[in-house]
């Protein structure tokens, strides 16, 4: 009860924070060349395009969802955001060629736990491009994001602030 006064009469409103999951640079997801993303249907989020192998939890919680291909995750945090990481695009295609997982479903991670690693040049070679969405996918239930773009970051580094929206 006293939480959802707090909500209602101002508390402070908690931040939350997304990390990065891969290392590489980050930009606009409505600049993903692929209209599902940079058209926000699946979620809010940033791209990275990625100069390391690996993708690491980007935070506290659950796989939700890992897929077979290897190609993309679904997490969800601890805090209630819903995450979405997809390495590439139109990589399901690849049918897990060039991806290994190392989390399963049901999983329980904390931020830094690997994930899944995958071969850049590979991916590259045969054709796709690497660039990987990292998105909210229930945005309805933030009322505030700011999102880091134009830099290089490295796995962990923040991505991502959000603040959710009062009960």
């Amino acid at each position: 009860m006293f939480k959802k006064l707090k909500n209602i009469f101002g508390g402070p409103k908690q931040q939350l924070v997304v990390l990065a999951p891969v290392a590489g640079t980050t930009i606009a997801i409505t600049e993903v060349p692929d209209p599902t993303f940079s058209e926000e249907m699946l979620g809010k989020g940033v791209a990275i395009k990625p100069t390391g192998g690996r993708v690491v939890a980007p935070i506290n919680g659950t796989v939700a969802l890992m897929f077979d291909t290897g190609h993309a995750v679904s997490l969800l945090a601890d805090d209630g955001i819903e995450l979405l990481v997809h390495v590439g695009l139109d990589t399901i295609k690849l049918k897990g060629k060039h991806y290994t997982v190392h989390a399963k479903n049901g999983d329980r991670v904390k931020a830094g736990d690997l994930l899944m690693s995958f071969d850049t040049e590979g991916i590259a070679a045969d054709g796709y491009n690497t660039v990987t969405p990292v998105l909210v996918c229930n945005p309805d239930d933030f009322e505030h994001f700011e999102m880091e773009t134009g830099q290089t970051v490295q796995e962990l580094q923040p991505i991502m602030r959000l603040v959710k929206k009062p009960l």
